[in-house]
């Protein structure tokens, strides 16, 4: 099993638990201020930062065999480096040249539920070595452009990931939703947030600031596959993105 789980950097944590709750996610635990995990379609974590981290987004997976992941890692020719955070265990972290980090750890688990889904963004310097990267640690390919800039990936055990080309290597927090994408951005409104429905050339989107000051992307899942193809069995859900949609 695979769970994605970004982690989100911020200096002020006690708002990111409030805002994760009004987006819908679980506490999987008594939040803290250090360190909380968020669980909805996969896990969202958040970690108290320095403000110069602040906004930060890692994009982390937890497994249930890091030997396994290690050894299709070698097989598959990607870079990577080996450590051990006294928090976290052993990891393995991908030689990516991205500033955001790109990494695996244990103790996967199930968190697959509701509408609201994790996407982190990996912006990566080369799509298809990235793509053997995520296919390897076990990632399943779900939609990818036809053109080869945009690809989504599915883990089983919760959670979604993409890779998108762009000049500027990175990592994004970002989500997908399944339901109805306006009564959702209502909630938020609802709520206090200022949550605007944006009606873009590849898809509709919400766009909420954080707290750190930053948007958040949360796309609405698309059934249109102009453009697109579907690299799994499940009709389900469309693709969240389009070559075309402008960086952020």
């Amino acid at each position: 099993m695979i769970t994605v789980q970004p982690i989100r950097y911020t200096a002020h944590p006690e708002e990111w638990h409030r805002f994760a709750k009004v987006l819908g996610f679980v506490p999987a635990f008594p939040p803290e201020r250090g360190w909380s995990e968020w669980d909805a379609g996969g896990v969202l974590a958040v970690h108290q930062a320095s403000p110069d981290r602040a906004g930060r987004t890692d994009f982390h997976v937890r497994v249930d065999d890091l030997a396994v992941v290690e050894a299709q890692l070698e097989e598959a020719g990607v870079p990577f480096e080996r450590s051990s955070p006294f928090d976290v265990g052993p990891m393995l972290s991908l030689v990516t040249g991205c500033a955001d980090a790109v990494s695996v750890s244990g103790g996967a688990r199930a968190a697959d539920s509701g509408p609201l889904t994790v996407l982190p963004i990996w912006y990566p310097d080369d799509v298809p070595q990235a793509r053997r990267a995520l296919e390897a640690i076990g990632l399943r390919p779900r939609i990818g452009s036809d053109s080869g800039g945009w690809i989504d990936f599915v883990a089983d055990g919760g959670g979604l990931a993409a890779l998108h080309r762009d000049t500027t290597t990175r990592v994004e927090l970002s989500m997908e939703y399944a339901g109805d994408l306006d009564a959702f951005a209502g909630r938020l409104v609802d709520a206090g947030l200022e949550a605007i429905v944006i009606d873009e050339s590849y898809s509709r989107t919400i766009r909420v600031p954080t707290p750190d000051g930053d948007e958040l992307w949360i796309n609405g899942a698309q059934n249109d596959l102009y453009g697109f193809t579907r690299l799994d069995s499940n009709p389900r859900t469309g693709p969240t993105g389009r070559d075309d949609a402008p960086p952020r």
